[in-house]
């Protein structure tokens, strides 16, 4: 538990944030902002309730949020604790039936609420959903190899559009649906950059656990553009885990989002700096 002092420092550092923010608060008056959460915030409770702060002022002053969220460690762990032994194909996880429903249980269940009781005891309005619902995300399996991995190939909107009129917060979990039925597990990132797109988003924040795009010498580039990330890719510069991120970022501005940010979710109030200050934060990302 946190002892005075430490309270006392958080509050100051979020009261300096939001002062900084002041001036900007207006900028996003009804956009539509889909936040990919992940990575720290996800892993403690002090990091969910200062995410969950953030989304709920972002709300206050007329931004339209949207959550979309992963969960794989949790996975992890309970497939361990039930004894599911994961096959592997070409360095990827195999979904297949049983796996895919331990996915479903922890993503649409376990994690989804976590976040919504989160966001909910700031005082917001948000309600869990995973691409199942409403038909929101159809999906057509990405690997035959891979079982019941999904990639989203059409996503319908309407719901979300109806639940920003009630000011509510959707919170997605990324599970889609077969047209044949199934049920289809989809890379968090690639969800929130399919509804993003879907949305005609303002803004998509893919919050990881670094700073952002960085150059040949290490150093954090805070804009590029499209042909600067195909270029830094061909080079070698992007690479690893970084590679599927940018492609996200790149696919979502490409199908109409206007911008796609890469910032560090470790940070405190890293979406309000990226909305409401002019430095932002992380690497922003345009056609």
């Amino acid at each position: 538990m946190k002892t005075r002092d430490e309270m006392t420092r958080d509050y100051v550092e979020t009261a300096r944030t939001l002062n900084e923010a002041l001036p900007y608060l207006t900028r996003y008056d009804d956009a539509i902002v889909v936040i990919k959460l992940g990575g720290h915030a996800m892993g403690s409770d002090e990091g969910m309730a200062s995410f969950a702060r953030d989304v709920m002022l972002m709300r206050t002053v007329g931004v339209n949020p949207v959550v979309v969220h992963g969960g794989g460690p949790m996975i992890n762990e309970l497939l361990a604790r039930l004894g599911v032994t994961s096959q592997f194909a070409r360095g990827k996880r195999v979904t297949d039936a049983a796996t895919m429903e331990v996915v479903e249980m922890v993503l649409a269940g376990q994690v989804n609420k976590r976040i919504v009781q989160a966001i909910n005891r700031e005082g917001g309005k948000a309600v869990g959903l995973s691409g199942k619902d409403a038909s929101l995300m159809i999906c057509e399996p990405s690997d035959p190899e891979l079982g019941f991995v999904g990639e989203p190939v059409e996503v319908n909107p309407a719901l979300l559009q109806q639940l920003f009129q009630a000011e509510m917060i959707p919170v997605i979990a990324p599970i889609g649906a077969g047209r044949d039925g199934e049920t289809f597990n989809v890379n968090g990132d690639t969800a929130a950059g399919a509804i993003a797109a879907a949305l005609k988003a303002d803004r998509l924040l893919l919050l990881t656990d670094v700073a952002g795009v960085k150059d040949a010498g290490g150093s954090v580039l805070t804009e590029l553009r499209a042909a600067d990330v195909d270029r830094l890719t061909e080079e070698g510069v992007i690479a690893g885990g970084m590679i599927p991120k940018t492609e996200t970022a790149l696919a979502a501005v490409r199908g109409g989002v206007r911008a796609a940010v890469i910032l560090d979710g470790r940070v405190p109030n890293a979406c309000l700096l990226e909305l409401f200050t002019d430095h932002g934060a992380g690497s922003i990302i345009r056609a």
